[in-house]
């Protein structure tokens, strides 16, 4: 949204006056002025903005209840905008235009005079009756001004907000209101001056119409060709740490099923503002321990120029659930938009292999700094500093913690399409209900089954009470991606090196027991320092659903 709109949108509203339709209503909007109530003509006013701004906005809602592409909305505008940008230019089209609403012209002038008409012999002259005739006056007004409405209505349902569109309907009611609004209270003196307006609309429309061809022209040029001159330059006081030697193109959002926080985005509307894209899933631990960092940048530097974009991009299929991610970004206090990368297209568009993984991507739209993992979060706001045209670096990160040690067991997926050190004498069953028993004894990082369990591409699931999984690992807190296929909670017991887990229980773990509903992480142990350790997890009932074991120091 910027000033150019809003002005054209004024002079779109103004222009209403020069419209071949309006001569025929001009008459009663000249007898609210006359022998009436001095509220009236105020209530004329605000019934015709209301009717018109109504229509405007539920188009726009229509239009996004649809989920219409806003890249296809604004290439039709454009071709819209220009194509009533010549009517308005051209008397030949002007008149055929004029042509085909004379009969609406004629209905809407008969209806009207008869309103004036009652509304004269009831006397009634307040605001409220002044409000009812303003809302009719718009709606048969609305269709006769076809093109000027028309290219209002694009513009609103193209802005990227409801307060832009909310901006741009304030500044063509502006315009609207202040010609009636001197014709009601300046009554037929105003209307002698309008004489000008007969003589001139023509002159006026066609300045109209060469003003919105040129803004079509080049607003709609430098979304096509590229045109946007260079507008980022970073100050040479600052360095750039660790950025890319060839910076490319950032690749287009696709694929997204739904947005949370914002409108669907485009990388060709974020131009002109740096841009951080953080590739993230809510089960991961390592994305979640960089999400502190990531929602403290946007509350820093969103009105600064920087939009952060969560792109999830989900492990496992609960993650793809809607509901799932709207929870978890509620959970995590995040308020800038989150794109649902549901099928792993943005992920793959650009090139991307981590979890979680941020592109910084300046005023350009080039890719110019990336980090992989968690850490360098003095690194990556040194750099959104830079590019925002900041001056000073970041404050060391004196907070940061350890995400690992050299010995600490490896992320350990449980179900068989990437599932490793499984122990268990039976070995797994793919898609199959089996039954298992634990080893003997096991290795370091090794993970066994006891009871039936069916094992599947991504999960195991116990079907029985008392089905039990066992891990050996290495590591100071051991987490655990686990969900209910019951719909209800399924009850879990825990044992560390053979004894009921009560001192180094994780977070999630409540007198002794593990309740688990919620498709999500949950953290199981949480020991003094890393060492190693025997983690048994007994189902006491089936339907326990278990994903993958992430570990943390």
């Amino acid at each position: 949204m910027d000033i150019l709109n809003l002005g054209l949108a004024f002079l779109e509203g103004m222009a209403l006056i020069a419209s071949p339709c309006v001569l025929p209503i001009l008459p009663i909007v000249l007898s609210a002025g006359l022998d009436s109530g001095k509220w009236r003509p105020y209530g004329l006013i605000t019934g015709f903005i209301f009717s018109f701004w109504t229509f405007t906005l539920l188009s726009r809602k229509l239009v996004s209840v649809l989920g219409v592409d806003p890249g296809l909305i604004r290439n039709i505008s454009f071709a819209v905008l220009f194509i009533f940008g010549l009517v308005l230019c051209s008397e030949f089209l002007s008149e055929k235009f004029t042509a085909l609403s004379e009969r609406l012209v004629r209905m809407g002038q008969s209806l009207s005079s008869q309103l004036s008409a009652r509304e004269s012999e009831s006397k009634r002259s307040g605001f409220f009756s002044g409000f009812l005739l303003g809302i009719f006056i718009g709606l048969i007004w609305s269709p006769c001004v076809g093109p000027i409405i028309a290219i209002v209505l694009v513009q609103v349902i193209r802005q990227e907000t409801d307060l832009a569109s909310a901006l741009l309907l304030a500044a063509f009611s502006i315009g609207v209101s202040v010609p009636m609004l001197l014709i009601t209270l300046g009554g037929k003196k105003v209307m002698a001056k309008l004489d000008f307006f007969k003589r001139k609309g023509a002159l006026v429309r066609k300045i109209l119409g060469i003003i919105i061809l040129v803004t079509v022209l080049l607003t709609a040029g430098s979304e096509w060709f590229n045109l946007t001159p260079p507008s980022f330059a970073a100050s040479p006081n600052i360095k750039i740490l660790d950025g890319l030697a060839n910076p490319s193109p950032a690749p287009e959002f696709k694929g997204i099923s739904a947005w949370i926080n914002s409108k669907p985005l485009t990388m060709a509307q974020l131009k002109g503002k740096v841009v951080l894209v953080d590739f993230w899933t809510y089960s991961c631990v390592n994305c979640i321990r960089t999400l502190p960092h990531i929602t403290a940048w946007d509350k820093k530097y969103r009105g600064k120029g920087l939009v952060i974009v969560g792109v999830h991009s989900p492990e496992f299929e609960f993650e793809k659930k809607l509901s799932n991610v709207q929870m978890a970004v509620k959970k995590y206090g995040i308020q800038y938009p989150v794109a649902l990368d549901n099928n792993l297209d943005t992920f793959t568009g650009f090139e991307n292999r981590y979890w979680p993984a941020h592109y910084l991507i300046d005023k350009n739209g080039r890719i110019v700094y990336t980090h992989f993992g968690e850490g360098k979060y003095d690194v990556t706001e040194s750099n959104i500093r830079a590019f925002l045209g900041i001056a000073g670096a970041a404050a060391p990160d004196t907070n940061a913690r350890g995400f690992g040690a050299y010995d600490q067991t490896p992320e350990t997926y449980l179900g068989y399409a990437r599932a490793e050190h499984f122990d268990s004498p039976e070995g797994l069953q793919k898609n199959t209900t089996a039954t298992y028993t634990f080893p003997k004894t096991s290795p370091m990082h090794a993970w066994s089954l006891s009871g039936k369990w069916a094992v599947g591409a991504e999960k195991i699931s116990s079907r029985e009470k008392g089905a039990s999984l066992r891990l050996r690992f290495t590591a100071k807190k051991v987490f655990l991606v686990l969900g209910s296929d019951r719909g209800q909670p399924v009850q879990v017991s825990l044992w560390l090196n053979g004894k009921l887990l009560k001192n180094n229980a994780g977070k999630d773990i409540s007198h002794n027991r593990l309740s688990v509903k919620e498709h999500r992480l949950y953290e199981l142990v949480n020991q003094e320092t890393s060492k190693p350790g025997w983690l048994e997890i007994r189902s006491h009932e089936p339907g326990l659903s278990a994903y993958a074991f992430t570990f943390g120091s």
